[in-house]
């Protein structure tokens, strides 16, 4: 039986004709690409506009295409030319000319009060690939900038809203580091509040040739931010989204419940002392209790089971409303967690994150606008906290008449956060922060009482010094939800322009931003907490802030012959200060029900009136001169003087010079047969920058103040008629001034192979003289009085910046482009104040509280913020090694052995040493994207090398229990030292019931907290489409691409902590770990529509 046709009749005939129409519905073009000298162009990508036919051009420069009917241009693109699209309507034999564009040498960069085309830059000017940065979404522009701009470390905590830690070239100061910010010409402090999709370029002016016209503030680098403003004629609505998942990953390996028992037999063991009568039973397996502890009990050493008659759960009693009632004693029951709990995993959550950008932007002959709104809102992966914004922007320009020009670039926005770092002393990567506070409770701790609502503690009842004081953390984050703090914020300027001929050209821009924030810190009770009942205080408070700067600029450019030049003048004035009010009230009936917590329903209220209107006033004069001979011999001058109230005369205004020099060798006649370098520009610059940041505006002068416990006292000797008298609270220092840096540089810029190539190096070594410090004054009679900065000391960096990028033609189909970033810098103290040779500084990070020591010290001839401590050198193994060794307190076997430093056969003091350096070898970034007909794949990588971290947590997980009981290492229980002496080889100290806080173990800064923390990270991978115009044009789009991304797919690194990039308050005491935000994955799904 022959089988069934597969086709059906006709089927055949019915391809023929769809065949023939198809050809009848396609015509061809041929034609010939040249370059500008006429000279036939090969593999010249040749692309019929609207759908994926492609082809390239042969050795001769020829091609010929088959295209669609409906095609009226073709696309034209070649590495080293600009590309061009060409009408073919009525054609079908064309030649066509490529323009070269090496390098985008003639792109305009804004830079300084002006612009300038790239190629005539002089300064160590970084030119940001904006199109880079969208591929990495971020509610903060700054931390985008990470890996993307040679010169530039960015270090970024991972919280949502939180600003990243940005610095240019090292470090320079010892109180502020922060570079300035100048968004469409109006000074800033930062930019978090700037919507990324608004930003059309950036540029990191890196030397003080480029800064200097900035003068103040711009001792730490500049980034300068042009927005966007409408370009095409006619209106263009875009819209781009993300949505997405965020995971917080693995949390420290902790032990679980039945380990931590083992764990606490092992100390008593290791201190020879039995294991009976404790709460874990009395054989020599230690056995979980049902019941951690129950109201009223207090036989610590007895394990609470079901059998025990005590324990009644019928007799639980916890009554939310009735907490803060004088009396009221909740009846508490808490079971144990024999699986254990995972803290991490508790308090943290997977968490949402998305972004909607709408806009609307055009220009005729006589306008240009851009309307865009944002929404964004970020969870963050702590259970109840968040971020989200709202941000809208209006840029527009008229031209009132032809030589007349208006315009506004005007941002507004409103935030409302619930975050760390958001009151009650919770900042990120402090002890008492939600991550932190994971580290510390036991694994046998259940989440909650035994109804499985009320939050589980350690408050009273057997056991308690077992299991610890450690606070809930669930329960802190649950009792805070409500907190928060909404800022709203308008940001921007006016301006006017007017050519006052052809080359002159008159400016006038008045801007600032106004900021409002309200914050709120609801009060709680801490009923299952042992050491304190929460805080019973609602806190209100409302900051208000204002800064308007006023920018005046005349400027000529003009062209004669091989002479360019430009030249500008200006003059600035700011001012700014801002005021704040704070209300608390006490006492309130209920203290589980938020509507009814307000500062009117407290029994006792307070409000005080901080009136801190402190204004700083700046003027400023400045000039610029910008010169070029024949293209090829360049020369910058810049001169700026800045006047600030902060100090007084004759200190009050700052000179800041500036020149470069650059020449274009490639444009030499010598050089026209090296046909495959395209340009190179050599270049050189010195300058001297100043900043004030840090000083507050009454440091010049000194006051007193009045306090009863130190000054209320009769002064005619009567007794009982007290009078009040004065101390002295604050000493001044009327002779203070500018902190200047002078800074040179050399480098390089070069382009190679038809622009598909571009190299860029720098060399600078920056000297910052006069560096503010409040050093260590001598003790005066009464109350100690606060320090003024002084100009104490100084500090050297230098280093070197690189960038290499590529971009290539795969195939007519593809295309390949790579960048690499590399900097390094290497800091040092020369000097501090006369007599001191060091200086230490508090974080605020508690270390110094918990150990007694500072962390870092800043020591001169080193870096800024090394680890100082006990260089570790191993574990004494036994007596006998202990007795020939130096003479170390608590030695013991076991516990740490360290150097003898000075060699005086006695470690204390003297031995102290620096034992690591936060601050990187070099961090680089690498850039991949490949691009194959409607598919586009990019992924960034970066990395930091030669860096170390303080890991404070193991002051907590690595320990004796006999110190803090709580959550404890793997390392603490599989791989510390055993007192019978089988583990030699082991790198945790001896797990005991007698070293404690012990100055051979925990109770020292030394090097067994200090880690290698470089690390290399997959920062970011996406995988974009985008859709046919064949298919887009039918509903009147213009373009329409999807995509999927992943961030922070992978970190490979040595260190043990949730995250090697701690980012720190101050960078005198940076990268100590004390529970920071860890490493969070993000999962997007995004669209980019344009109508």
């Amino acid at each position: 039986m022959l089988a069934k046709p597969v086709f059906p009749k006709g089927t055949l005939i019915l391809a023929f004709l769809l065949c023939s129409f198809v050809s009848f519905s396609q015509k061809t073009v041929t034609g010939t690409v040249l370059d500008t000298d006429s000279k036939p162009l090969s593999g010249v990508t040749v692309k019929a506009k609207g759908s994926e036919t492609t082809v390239t051009t042969n050795d001769n420069g020829k091609f010929s295409i088959n295209v669609p009917a409906t095609t009226t241009e073709l696309e034209l693109t070649s590495v080293g030319f600009a590309m061009k699209t060409i009408s073919i309507a009525g054609q079908s034999d064309i030649s066509i000319t490529l323009d070269k564009q090496v390098s985008n040498l003639d792109e305009v960069v804004v830079i300084g009060y002006s612009s300038q085309r790239k190629k005539e830059i002089t300064g160590a000017v970084t030119v940001v690939n904006v199109a880079d940065l969208k591929t990495q979404p971020s509610s903060d522009p700054a931390s985008q900038l990470q890996g993307r701009a040679s010169g530039v470390t960015v270090v970024q905590s991972g919280v949502p809203g939180d600003g990243a830690t940005v610095r240019i070239r090292g470090l320079g100061s010892f109180t502020n580091n922060n570079p300035l910010y100048v968004v469409d010409g109006v000074q800033t402090s930062n930019i978090t509040g700037l919507n990324p999709n608004d930003i059309e370029s950036m540029q990191v002016l890196k030397d003080a040739a480029s800064a200097a016209i900035y003068g103040i503030g711009a001792a730490n680098g500049v980034i300068v931010v042009t927005t966007k403003r409408g370009k095409t004629k006619g209106v263009r609505v875009g819209y781009d989204m993300y949505y997405g998942i965020q995971d917080p990953g693995k949390g420290p390996e902790l032990l679980n419940a039945q380990e931590e028992a083992e764990l606490y037999f092992l100390a008593r063991r290791n201190s020879g002392l039995a294991t009976t009568g404790s709460v874990y039973g009395n054989g020599a397996t230690p056995v979980l209790p049902d019941y951690l502890y129950y109201t009223g009990a207090s036989n610590d050493g007895v394990p609470i089971n079901a059998g025990n008659p005590n324990v009644n759960p019928s007799l639980y009693e916890l009554n939310n409303s009735r907490l803060g009632e004088t009396g009221y004693n909740p009846y508490l029951i808490v079971p144990a967690a024999k699986g254990g709990t995972n803290w991490y995993d508790v308090v943290t959550r997977t968490a949402p994150i998305q972004n909607h950008n709408l806009s609307l932007s055009g220009s005729n002959e006589g306008s240009r606008f851009l309307l865009s709104m944002n929404y964004f809102n970020q969870d963050a992966i702590t259970r109840y906290q968040y971020y989200k914004r709202y941000t809208a922007r209006l840029n527009s320009e008229f031209n009132v008449l032809k030589f007349f020009r208006v315009g506004e670039n005007l941002q507004v926005f409103a935030s409302e956060s619930n975050t760390p770092g958001n009151g009650d002393n919770e900042n990120n990567n402090t002890e008492a922060s939600v991550i932190a506070q994971t580290f510390r409770p036991m694994a046998i701790m259940p989440v909650y009482q035994i109804d499985g609502q009320g939050f589980a503690g350690n408050k009273g009842g057997p056991g308690q010094g077992t299991w610890g004081n450690a606070k809930n953390p669930l329960a802190g984050a649950f009792r805070k939800r409500k907190n928060k703090t909404t800022n709203q914020n308008l940001f921007g300027n006016v301006y006017a322009e007017l050519d006052i001929t052809k080359h002159l050209m008159a400016r006038t821009s008045f801007g600032g931003n106004i900021n409002s924030q309200v914050s709120y810190r609801y009060p709680f009770i801490e009923y299952e907490y042992t050491e304190n009942t929460g805080n019973t205080t609602y806190n209100e408070g409302s900051r208000k802030d204002n800064n308007w700067i006023w920018t005046n600029t005349l400027s000529y450019r003009n062209t004669i012959g091989d002479h360019n030049f430009s030249v500008l003048g200006g003059y600035e004035s700011q001012k700014g200060g801002g005021r704040q009010i704070v209300g608390a009230a006490t006492g309130f009936f209920n203290y589980s029900n938020y509507d009814f917590i307000n500062l009117g329903n407290g029994a006792v209220q307070n409000l005080s009136g901080s009136q801190t209107f402190t204004p700083v006033a700046r003027q400023s004069y400045f000039g610029n001169l910008n010169y070029a001979y024949a293209n090829k011999y360049l020369v910058t001058a810049n001169f700026r003087a800045d006047g600030s109230s902060k100090f007084i005369e004759p200190n009050n205004y700052g000179y800041f010079p500036s020149f470069s020099v650059g020449w274009r060798i490639t444009e030499e006649a010598f050089m026209k047969n090296v046909t495959w370098l395209n340009d190179l520009k050599l270049r050189g610059s010195w300058g001297k920058v100043g900043t004030e940041f840090a000083v507050n505006s009454g440091n010049a002068f000194t006051t007193f103040s009045s306090n009863r416990q130190s000054s209320w006292y009769d002064i005619f000797g009567a007794q009982n008629a007290p009078a009040e008298g004065f101390f002295l609270s604050f000493l001044g220092n009327p002779a203070g001034q500018w902190e200047k840096s002078v800074s040179t540089n050399i480098g390089f810029d070069a382009t190679l192979f038809h622009g598909s190539t571009e190299v860029v190096f720098d060399y600078y070594n920056k000297k910052t003289e006069g560096l503010l410090y409040n050093p260590e004054q001598q003790a005066i009679a009464g109350a100690a009085a606060s320090q003024a900065l002084r100009n104490v000391g100084s500090m050297e960096n230098h280093g070197f910046d690189i960038l290499i990028s590529n971009k290539a033609n795969i195939s007519k189909d593809s295309r390949l482009t790579t960048s690499l970033t590399f900097t390094t810098y290497k800091n040092k103290i020369n000097s501090i104040a006369n007599g001191l040779t060091f200086f230490n500084f508090n974080s605020g990070t508690n270390e110094a509280n918990r150990i007694g020591q500072n962390a870092t010290r800043n020591i001169v001839g080193q870096p800024l913020n090394t680890y100082f401590g006990y260089q570790v050198i191993g574990l004494f193994q036994d007596a006998a090694e202990v007795a020939s060794a130096p003479t170390q307190d608590q030695a013991a076997p076991g516990r740490f052995r360290y150097a003898d430093i000075n060699d005086d056969k006695v470690i204390d003091d003297k031995d102290r040493t620096v034992i690591g350096n936060p601050n990187p070898k070099f961090s680089y970034g690498l850039n991949v994207g490949y691009e194959y007909k409607a598919f586009d794949v990019s992924a960034f990588f970066y990395g930091v090398a030669g860096k170390d971290a303080f890991n404070f947590t193991k002051w907590w997980t690595d320990f004796t229990p006999g110190g803090f009981p709580g959550g404890r290492s793997k390392d603490a229980l599989y791989d510390s030292w055993l007192a019978d002496g089988s583990r030699p080889g082991a790198k945790t100290p001896i797990q005991d019931v007698s070293s404690g806080n012990g100055f051979s173990t925990s109770g020292q800064v030394n090097s067994y907290y200090v880690e290698d923390a470089s690390y290399f990270r997959l920062r970011n991978l996406q995988i974009g489409y985008t859709l046919p115009a064949a298919l887009t044009g039918k509903a009147n789009i213009s373009r329409v691409r999807v995509y999927i991304q992943a961030a922070n797919l992978f970190t490979i690194t040595k260190y043990s902590g949730l995250n090697p990039d701690i980012i720190s308050s101050d960078d005198r005491a940076a990268s100590v770990d004390v529970g920071a935000y860890p490493v969070v994955r993000q999962y997007l799904l995004g669209a980019s529509i344009t109508f």
